[in-house]
């Protein structure tokens, strides 16, 4: 049998960030080639995934960011079984380094982005050493990216929730963008305005305004009405240009942005949490 040195298993290790048991035990099945070892951890990553499938990656890291150019942005969740492991800096470099992948490439979808490669590895291989290394359920939990004239990005404090806001204009000052971008992680808006809001949310917000009115005992041929001005109200609240601006109610998103600059507007958002 090869006898594996204390150094050869720091080097692997060091190249994988698997725990020093596992590498000695990945040296001895492969008789010491790094190559063999690699494999065998990777293979040993593979099995817990297929023995995890059933279990929940309810916990992760949620990165977002925007492009070299501004024009684009991306937020990026790569989750986990345990809080513990989301606060790790090693985890959270790995989705930072996939989120990068995102913004250089802007891959279509999130099987794209999986099929990307760092370095000489695609991130779906990557995902499954991370597996083997940390002994839980990996999986890439979420992906987004939005193009626009100029976007910007917020990642709120413990890297749990995210958001990226595109506008129409470029030149857009920082504050501006920041404030926009924090209204969207802080109110969570369902659409940039009522021209865009989902047909389904519509439908049902107006059958829930005439079940509501019929109830009250209103007449039937007046639960129409009341609805569409349920349905107005629940616009205030939950479109993006038309809500109150949290840092000063006494002006909407939109009324915010025409003062700093006439024709402003926001042409999309995502936001990504862990909680929601």
């Amino acid at each position: 049998m090869t006898q594996i040195s204390a150094t050869e298993v720091a080097k692997l290790r060091k190249i994988t960030g698997a725990g020093m048991m596992d590498c000695k035990q990945a040296l001895t099945e492969s008789n010491g080639d790094f190559d063999g070892a690699i494999e065998y951890l990777r293979k040993k990553g593979q099995k817990i995934a297929a023995k995890r499938e059933d279990r929940d990656a309810k916990e992760g890291c949620v990165l977002s960011g925007v492009s070299a150019d501004g024009k684009a942005a991306s937020i990026v969740v790569v989750s986990c079984e345990t809080d513990f492991v989301a606060k790790n800096e090693d985890f959270i470099a790995f989705t930072q380094s996939v989120l990068n992948v995102a913004l250089t490439e802007k891959p279509a979808d999130a099987e794209a982005l999986k099929a990307m490669k760092i370095g000489n590895d695609t991130i779906a291989e990557l995902i499954t050493d991370q597996m083997g290394k940390i002994g839980e359920k990996i999986e890439l939990g979420y992906y987004e990216c939005i193009a626009a004239e100029q976007c910007f990005a917020y990642i709120h404090t413990g890297n749990k929730l995210a958001t990226v806001v595109g506008f129409n204009q470029t030149g857009v000052d920082a504050q501006v963008g920041k404030d926009v971008a924090m209204q969207v992680a802080a109110m969570n808006p369902v659409s940039v305005s009522k021209d865009d809001c989902p047909a389904e949310i519509i439908a049902k917000e107006i059958e829930i305004g005439k079940e509501q009115a019929i109830n009250e005992g209103k007449p039937a041929e007046m639960a129409e009405k009341i609805a569409i001005g349920k349905l107005n109200k629940f616009y205030k609240e939950s479109t993006l240009l038309m809500q109150d601006f949290v840092k000063d109610s006494k002006i909407t998103i939109e009324q915010y942005l025409q003062a700093q600059n006439k024709g402003l507007t926001v042409t999309a958002f995502r936001r990504f949490g862990l909680s929601n």
